[in-house]
């Protein structure tokens, strides 16, 4: 290959992965979250913090908060606000079950819109959320990044309450 032809980038939706790949990679990292989740002890959910870091609900929060709107933008191009509002949820989850609930409400939503999402969509160009520019799967990446990193404050909060988090490489 001449260095003419290593330089040029092929213009397909598969990028890193397919859009079905991308899709499967960032709910392998939800499943490991759901599992952060239920292990959780009910009453440190909403409160435990090191640091002055946040609860480890308001971490999922921001998660959904993220990928409830970001998935819609992703197929249509309109990015609403990322800020916490749910259809019919009128105020913030306060149990476990409650964000246990959301999150899987979330994760049907994802699945559903992006089998509606067509491929080409995924290296388009966009301003995800009137701030950040780029094409279209990075801000998914972003997304997996984003959750990955907080995700880990949530395993030294289990692990300074002496339970043993989920394995993090396990996205089954």
């Amino acid at each position: 290959m001449t260095q003419t032809e290593t330089n040029k980038s092929p213009k397909t939706a598969g990028v890193i992965y397919t859009p079905a790949e991308l899709l499967e990679h960032w709910q392998g990292h939800r499943r490991v979250t759901r599992r952060m989740i239920e292990v959780f002890p009910e009453d440190k959910l909403f409160t435990y913090s090191i640091g002055g870091m946040r609860a480890f609900s308001e971490l999922v929060l921001e998660f959904i908060g993220m990928a409830h709107p970001g998935v819609t933008g992703v197929r249509t191009g309109e990015w609403k606000s990322m800020k916490f509002a749910h259809e019919g949820v009128p105020s913030k989850p306060t149990t476990k079950a409650e964000l246990l609930s959301l999150w899987d409400e979330t994760t049907e939503k994802i699945n559903r819109e992006w089998k509606e999402t067509a491929d080409e969509r995924f290296i388009e160009n966009d301003i995800a959320f009137g701030q950040w520019k780029g094409p279209v799967y990075s801000f998914v990446q972003y997304w997996i990044d984003n959750e990955i990193h907080h995700r880990g404050q949530g395993y030294v909060y289990l692990r300074s309450l002496n339970i043993e988090p989920p394995a993090f490489y396990d996205r089954s």
